[in-house]
């Protein structure tokens, strides 16, 4: 097997003949030297061109080359040297222009062109090292002569690989071979480079091959990814994409010239993805998300990074996802139960995705933000209530799902699903009125945690929101509650015992004394006592609230009671009486007997000391049944809300107005959506325009309707 040469190769060859020959002495030439030496220097050439022994040493033959370019016959020996390397050339294309045509033949057809190729570079490394001298002397000095190397090139371009059959036939079998390879088949690598090696040298590469490569490779993917795309789900067509470009970058660096490697790669990625992008994300990306595909989803965003409009497409689609799958979390009534954690969990999953599969990518990381604002703000006021409500579940004291360090981690991620909400003050009336359960009834789960909590919201909102949150004044065992300051609670008389009635005074003119102008208004609802009992079993404390006190205390004074003697007694609601009851006598810690038995308290049940009671613990805390919030609560709540943006929105108008003195009804109402900071309809600022013109803070123009005035 002939070894090809590379320029490199050469330039050291001619380098160590050059060390050799430079040293010799040149004899004077005789006058008939010139002819006599020509020949045996054709002779060399000839018997180098068809690989036979040289009958010369090199370093003689080279010797006669710098005589005669001494004898000053350079320019013939040059002509001489082209015209028996031209004829040379010109009988090796008989070989290939009568080659079979049949196609089992192509391969052959290939080795025989390599063999040809790699014998004319063998060959005319050996003859340019032989006529090194007139290369470097008198071919150097003339600027329009190709060098001996670069004849040799032209000659084998000219005669050979320009003919138009031979070309096509050359082009066509590597162009087979590789189609092969594409299909899975083993090829013979070595030859393919040095094919294209030669159409590359040979300066033909582009013209000849790389054109008809390009079509041909547009042609097979466009089939292939038509075809693909209707047979295979998503993710198995993605690594396959991305198998393909890695097959195409080998064939770059095993035999492709490097010119090549942009528009091929650049046609795989249109063809295989550029053309079927909006198909793969529809047909595909909400199953991958759905799935957490994490690995076919970083395959998706490297992929489609590479084409020209991937990723702003991806990232459309993207931040859609996020909009439908958390508006139906949202809008579902069904789900408001779960809508939190499940807020949280999605946003948790999207999060990892973006920090995963899309690169920490700061356009995914903001459309997501964008979509999870867009929305949890569809379904107004209640994602704020409900994350006001998830929020006191986890900083009760009943909640043992968490230590206090992963309780610190939940709390940090409401805050982030807190920011997209519009509507904070529906979040703050909710939240207060629960902040003050925890706090009088001592049901906060750790005061660290709920300072926490308001060190964010006031790092988030600013001092004014947390403001009106404070722990309550402790003055003994007196809760005092500033109006305002706290929810509002519903009035409730209930029938004391006189040892309390004479705390409560004792307080009373304690407080009264010191504050002029006070007025102190009781709340039975939240106050709560500890209890000693005795039990066959020993003494025992009970934590109670105040009505399961009042309830106990009576059976200092009797054995049994109806439920309608004690509410008699008492004084207590009947609902928060039943409730009381309940927890008495058919919870877990039951310390009253129920005649009859059962979990509901009904009409006509009777009630006794349970003195058998039992229980491992001396002090025991017995929870008292909660009511669920009713939806009178709840609209309630609401209410105060809409009540205070209406004096917001109000205040807001005669700010503006005061300080501009005169504005159009467009403009007042773009600096009103500028200031206020929850959403509000067109609507309601053009009544509450209204009721202010109505009640002379401003005034409309005469001439000019939508013109307003500020009356000051």
């Amino acid at each position: 097997m002939l070894h090809l040469f590379s320029q490199h190769t050469f330039t050291a060859f001619k380098i160590k003949f050059a060390a050799v020959f430079f040293v010799t002495d040149r004899p004077k030439l005789a006058e008939n030297y010139t002819e006599d030496t020509w020949l045996k220097l054709r002779d060399a050439v000839g018997a180098i061109q068809n690989s036979t022994s040289i009958k010369y040493n090199l370093e003689e033959l080279y010797q006669a080359v710098e005589n005669l370019c001494s004898y000053k016959v350079s320019p013939t020996l040059y002509k001489q040297l082209r015209q028996v390397c031209e004829d040379h050339v010109q009988a090796q294309i008989h070989q290939f222009r009568e080659y079979p045509l049949c196609s089992l033949d192509n391969l052959s057809f290939l080795k025989r062109m390599n063999r040809c190729w790699q014998d004319h570079c063998r060959q005319t490394i050996m003859i340019r090292s032989i006529f090194l001298f007139l290369d470097r002397t008198y071919v150097l000095q003339n600027s329009l002569l190709p060098s001996i190397w670069d004849t040799g090139l032209e000659l084998f371009r000219s005669h050979i690989v320009s003919d138009s059959a031979v070309q096509k036939r050359t082009v066509d079998g590597i162009l087979e071979q590789i189609e092969l390879e594409r299909n899975g088949e083993t090829v013979d690598r070595s030859l393919l480079r040095s094919l294209l090696g030669m159409l590359s040298d040979l300066q033909v590469y582009k013209d000849s091959f790389e054109e008809r490569f390009l079509i041909e490779t547009n042609r097979l993917y466009a089939a292939e990814g038509q075809r693909l795309m209707q047979e295979r789900d998503v993710p198995e067509y993605l690594h396959h994409v991305a198998r393909r470009l890695d097959e195409e970058n080998d064939r770059i660096v095993s035999y492709l010239d490097q010119s090549t490697q942009k528009p091929l790669i650049s046609c795989v990625e249109k063809q295989l993805l550029g053309e079927h992008m909006t198909a793969i994300l529809q047909k595909g990306l909400s199953t991958l998300l759905d799935e957490n595909r994490v690995t076919e989803l970083a395959v998706l965003y490297q992929l489609f990074s590479k084409v020209k409009g991937g990723l702003s497409t991806l990232l459309q689609f993207w931040r859609d996802y996020i909009k439908s799958f958390g508006g139906e979390i949202v809008c579902t009534p069904e789900k408001d139960k779960d809508m939190v954690q499940e807020l949280l969990d999605f946003k948790d999953k999207m999060d990892n995705v973006a920090q995963s599969c899309f690169a920490r990518n700061e356009g995914f990381i903001n459309a997501m933000k964008e979509a999870f604002e867009a929305f949890i703000n569809k379904r107004p006021n209640k994602p704020a209530e409900f994350i006001a409500k998830y929020v006191d579940s986890k900083l009760r004291a009943g909640n043992k799902e968490a230590t206090e360090e992963e309780l610190e981690r939940i709390l940090d991620k409401i805050m982030i699903i807190f920011r997209f909400i519009h509507g904070k003050d529906v979040f703050e009336a909710f939240y207060k009125k629960d902040l003050a359960k925890r706090l009088l009834v001592g049901k906060s789960a750790s005061v660290d945690a709920e300072k926490s909590m308001l060190s964010k919201l006031k790092h988030e909102c600013g001092a004014a929101f947390t403001s009106k949150h404070h722990d309550p004044i402790q003055t003994g065992t007196f809760n005092i509650l500033t109006m305002g300051y706290w929810p509002s609670y519903t009035p409730m008389e209930v029938h004391l015992p006189p040892e309390m009635v004479k705390l409560q005074e004792v307080f009373k003119l304690f407080y009264l004394g010191k504050h002029s102008g006070r007025k102190l208004q009781w709340q039975p609802t939240l106050g709560h006592a500890v209890l000693k009992a005795e039990f066959k079993e020993g003494k025992k404390e009970l934590q109670v609230s105040l009505f399961q006190t009042l309830v106990l205390l009576m059976f200092n004074e009797g054995e049994e009671f109806s439920i309608e003697e004690i509410r008699t007694a008492t004084g207590i609601e009947e609902g928060e009486l039943r409730r009381t009851l309940q927890s008495l006598a058919c919870g877990k810690a039951r310390v009253l007997n129920k005649n009859p038995r059962g979990k509901d308290v009904e009409d006509g049940d009777r009630f006794n000391f349970n003195n058998d009671f039992k229980h491992k613990l001396f002090r025991i805390k017995i929870n008292q049944i909660q009511m669920k919030e009713t939806v009178e609560e709840q609209v309630s709540t609401t209410e105060r809300v809409f009540q205070d943006r209406q004096y917001q929105i109000d205040a807001a108008v005669v700010r503006i107005m005061k300080m501009r003195k005169t504005l159009s009804h467009n403009l007042l109402v773009s600096e009103l959506y500028n200031q206020l900071k929850f959403p509000v309809k067109p609507g309601d600022l053009k009544k509450r325009i209204e009721s202010l013109i109505d009640r002379d803070y401003m005034e409309r123009d005469k001439e000019t309707p939508n013109q307003y005035h500020y009356v000051a």
